[in-house]
């Protein structure tokens, strides 16, 4: 989240809000891996996750079945995209995240016997894994649907930021903002949630963002990393505001090492591998847009194999499953609808548009500021003021 604050701080107008209908007739690339933890998570009942009869999860296969049909029905099109192997650098966080999901199980035990409900439904949420089955039966699930979806080489949503960027969809969705630093054009947020949650849809303009923050696309992947990503541990004390000036200043992370190393004032990481990760974000392994698995269509739903799938095999209800199916078809011919974006192509910034806009964040920052030193104020006169005696 530390990348969303720099943004949100140096560049606002990177980020547009709105309701998940403004993408409508739009193709968007979905980061599946992360939509099915998301599922998993919050999909539940009494703080467990959904089962059928038979004890099998079905958190994901509720949650990917209904949060399709909202997108679908909203007029996008979704083309989901699965974790391959994970790249050798990233078995350090993966054997971290193992450990710590071994310790909350651990704890999610305790509180059974000692804790609270609240207790365990926080340990029982971080022993959270997307499994190999889940991953199957969601690709078997997509297919009855009739939607598309990629098995990535690597990681889920460097291959989105590819799809993204050769304009085969519009934007890249995920709860990841290393998707940016893959070079994703328009990253989009919060597009799976449920209704429920009440989020708006973020919308994040990587062109923005780099006029926002006055750097180029490697002085922009070496502030991703020196906020600690997926490859890299963060440096202990280096938070968004110190990282952010630090790239400004010295332009490289290796200029940023020798400084950092000279003054001791942080200490980085033992063989911090901040090149290897930087290669990884520049040259992702990833299926080119052209690749035959990247040509991908929407077809009309298998509703008799929906029902063998989701009814006898998973205990869905029939009639919500018929009625889902019966939307699918319905959108799968209105759904031809264009944006009339498509027709037209982006017009470069001009000097004077590019001037007015920084001048714009930076009044909007001035505001923001102005804004927290008076609270600031207020709370510390709120509380030196004598309490009134009853």
């Amino acid at each position: 989240m530390e990348l969303y604050q720099v943004i949100s701080d140096h560049c606002p107008d990177a980020i547009k809000t709105g309701e998940i209908k403004n993408q409508f007739g739009r193709k968007v690339a979905i980061d599946a891996s992360m939509s099915l933890y998301s599922f998993l998570v919050a999909v539940r009942s009494d703080g467990q996750q959904l089962m059928n009869e038979t004890g099998e999860t079905t958190s994901h296969l509720m949650g990917l079945f209904y949060r399709t049909l909202r997108i679908v029905d909203n007029g996008i099109k979704p083309v989901y995209v699965f974790d391959g192997a994970p790249p050798k650098l990233k078995s350090g966080e993966l054997a971290k995240r193992f450990q710590r999901k071994s310790e909350a199980q651990e704890q999610a035990e305790e509180a059974k016997e000692t804790g609270t409900a609240e207790e365990l439904e926080r340990f029982s949420r971080r022993t959270v894994r997307v499994t190999r089955e889940h991953n199957e039966e969601a690709r078997r699930l997509l297919k009855l649907m009739g939607m598309p979806y990629i098995i990535a080489p690597t990681e889920a949503e460097a291959q989105c930021a590819v799809l993204a960027r050769a304009g085969k969809v519009y934007a890249a969705a995920s709860e990841d903002m290393d998707t940016l630093t893959f070079n994703s054009p328009v990253l989009l947020r919060h597009l799976t949630f449920s209704e429920q949650r009440k989020e708006p849809i973020q919308e994040i303009h990587l062109d923005r963002v780099l006029e926002g923050l006055e750097m180029d696309m490697n002085q922009f992947i070496d502030l991703c990393i020196l906020l600690g990503c997926d490859y890299v541990d963060p440096v202990k004390g280096i938070g968004p505001k110190v990282a952010f000036n630090l790239i400004k200043e010295h332009k490289n992370l290796e200029a940023v090492v020798e400084h950092v190393e000279k003054s001791g004032k942080y200490t980085f990481p033992e063989d911090w591998p901040y090149k290897e990760a930087r290669l990884l974000f520049l040259e992702p392994d990833v299926r080119p847009a052209d690749h035959p698995d990247a040509d991908f269509k929407w077809d009309a739903p298998d509703v008799d194999g929906l029902v063998k799938f989701l009814v006898e095999e998973k205990g869905f209800s029939e009639d919500r499953v018929r009625a889902g199916a019966a939307r699918l078809q319905k959108n799968l011919k209105s759904a031809q609808q264009s944006r009339l974006e498509g027709f037209f192509k982006p017009v470069a910034r001009t000097e004077e548009e590019k001037a007015s806009l920084k001048r714009k964040n930076e009044e909007k920052l001035e505001e923001k500021k102005k804004k927290a030193k008076l609270a600031a104020k207020e709370k510390k006169e709120a509380k030196a003021k004598p309490r009134g005696t009853a």
